[in-house]
């Protein structure tokens, strides 16, 4: 592993943020969308992060991004446990504020969807390969 710029990642980044404050201002009335959708692009999020800065593959990113969801939930879990509460609503809209299982499935969707996206891109790559070299 090592610190690196990737600007094709850090693109992607920019998209999907956008796409996350789409999810979490807009996404109100839409409890699938914000709460199980908004979660699996989370680790995408957290993927594509990870993947702007440090030169290392796929798998071990994708693991720090699903290991990232698991510890914010986790962190969720702590904090109701010992009856904290983020007031920062903002901060609560971003980390969450109920541990919840499904949050847990959906980070698990999330990491096996940045893998699957991972391998086309990889195969796509090594098909377009020929082509741009010409």
């Amino acid at each position: 592993m090592r610190l690196t710029f990737n600007r094709s990642a850090f693109a992607a980044l920019v998209a999907v943020t956008v796409v996350e404050a789409l999810i979490a201002t807009l996404g109100k009335p839409y409890p699938l969308l914000r709460g199980f959708v908004g979660d699996v692009v989370a680790v995408g999020w957290a993927y594509l992060v990870y993947r702007s800065f440090i030169r290392a593959g796929v798998l071990p990113l994708a693991i720090a991004a699903l290991l990232t969801g698991y510890a914010v939930e986790f962190g969720q879990y702590l904090a109701r446990y010992f009856g904290l509460r983020i007031e920062q609503p903002v901060l609560r809209v971003i980390l969450g504020s109920v541990p919840d299982w499904w949050d847990v499935v959906a980070y698990t969707v999330g990491f096996c969807l940045v893998l699957l996206l991972a391998g086309v891109k990889a195969r796509w790559d090594r098909r377009a390969g020929p082509l741009l070299t010409g």
